[in-house]
């Protein structure tokens, strides 16, 4: 050990993990300490995972992080997790802040304070390029001042903001490229909730678990967009036609529109969506790149609405995954496969339904003879608890006839995912 460079101990201490490990570990002599003074780049105080912090007062835990943060010289990446403890003193927190502020490019912020202080403020115009912040209040954004010249991910979970100073804080990070929204609070004078956000370098935006009225975004370089768990009346995505990922999850959107020219578009996962799919189709049909397209657990808004399979290999022709559902509840196919065209680039299909019948078997066989490359087939299936003597007969069909699928397709892997 007394050959390893200090450096290369540096390096292994900002790789334990939690503070007090590292305290531990650097006390074994004096060249790790002076390791952990000079050379250690990363520090995390996780209040949550360690049963140590439970049985001390929150002052004492003040201390012991400051004593330790005072200890360090150059930290570049520090972390303050402290969902189940009482609030710190103002003080202590922005001394920690200051102290390591001017070499950090990396923080993650969850400590509630009295009084609350302003992490923007205390941050900003330095050299951070990650910053989370969680559990906390960001009001009076002041672009100017507030300035992240070099910060390229912003988090902001279960923070209270309002819609302007969320696109201010925007506007004073110029070399923002994602943007990660959760459960955002969002305060607002009026009635309308309306978020609208610029950013001529964001790459990629998740939003989770937010409700809105409208939401518009206007971002020229976006290339990956995905919303879950959202409510909103209107959504508006203004681009230059960048956009490759696009993923929605269990989102409620009266008004959808991407105002680009979809053409880059290289997957699409779609779950728990309610839609017309011939106007989804023809957002989506220009993108002839798509790799794979996944529509899970959709709903269509005309119940008589079908997807041509046809028309999907036609227009993406180097698609390698597909993934969807068929809806036998009511004895109907969403889903047609008839036709004379070929997936030949299609790889991997999964596939699922929502209820036994005998509808499936002959759809798969069908379908399974327009993709002659496939490697992977994935089913998924629900079969319920309760059965009749039909519902035996039609599962003792159903798996006879797999088996005899699977015999012709040797040369196919096939997962079943049963519920």
């Amino acid at each position: 050990m007394e050959y390893i460079p200090v450096e290369v101990i540096g390096n292994i201490l900002s790789r334990v993990g939690d503070a007090k490990d590292v305290v531990v570990a650097s006390i074994t002599c004096r060249k790790w300490r002076n390791a952990f003074r000079y050379h250690l780049h990363s520090l995390t105080f996780n209040l949550n995972d360690s049963p140590v912090y439970r049985d001390i007062l929150t002052s004492q835990i003040e201390i012991l992080i400051t004593t330790t943060i005072f200890q360090t010289d150059g930290l570049q990446g520090l972390s303050i997790i402290t969902d189940d403890i009482d609030e710190f003193s103002a003080s202590a927190v922005t001394a920690w802040l200051v102290h390591t502020r001017e070499c950090l490019k990396s923080l993650y912020y969850n400590v509630q304070t009295n009084p609350s202080i302003n992490i923007l403020e205390i941050c900003a115009r330095r050299k951070l390029e990650k910053l989370i912040v969680v559990h906390n209040m960001i009001l009076g954004v002041e672009p100017n001042y507030q300035r992240f010249p070099c910060l390229t991910f912003l988090s902001l979970s279960y923070v209270s903001i309002s819609p302007l100073d969320l696109s201010l804080l925007l506007t004073a990070c110029p070399k923002i490229e994602t943007l990660s929204l959760t459960n955002l609070e969002i305060t607002v004078s009026d009635a309308q909730v309306s978020v609208e956000l610029n950013s001529s370098t964001l790459k990629t935006i998740y939003v989770e678990a937010i409700s809105l009225d409208k939401f518009i975004l206007e971002a020229d370089s976006l290339e990956d967009l995905r919303l879950k768990d959202c409510a909103m009346e209107q959504f508006d995505l203004i681009g230059k036609g960048n956009l490759k990922f696009f993923k929605l999850d269990d989102v409620s959107v009266i008004n959808f529109d991407l105002c680009e020219p979809i053409e880059s578009l290289e997957e699409v996962d779609v779950s728990n969506f309610t839609f017309s799919w011939l106007s989804f189709y023809h957002m989506i049909s220009r993108s002839s790149n798509l790799r794979v397209l996944r529509l899970w657990d959709v709903a269509f808004e005309d119940l008589d609405e079908v997807v041509y399979l046809e028309a999907v290999a036609k227009s993406f022709p180097y698609l390698r995954r597909l993934s969807f559902i068929l809806d036998l509840k009511e004895h109907f196919l969403h889903f047609i496969a008839e036709g004379s065209y070929k997936m030949h680039n299609l790889a991997v299909l999964e596939i699922g339904w929502t209820a036994i019948h005998g509808q499936f078997y002959p759809f798969l066989e069908n379908f399974l003879q327009k993709c002659p490359n496939l490697k992977k087939l994935i089913i998924h299936g629900t079969v319920s608890d309760a059965k009749t003597n039909e519902e035996y007969r039609t599962l003792a069909n159903f798996t006879s006839s797999v088996v005899r699928l699977m015999r012709e397709y040797m040369h196919v892997d096939v997962h079943f995912e049963y519920e």
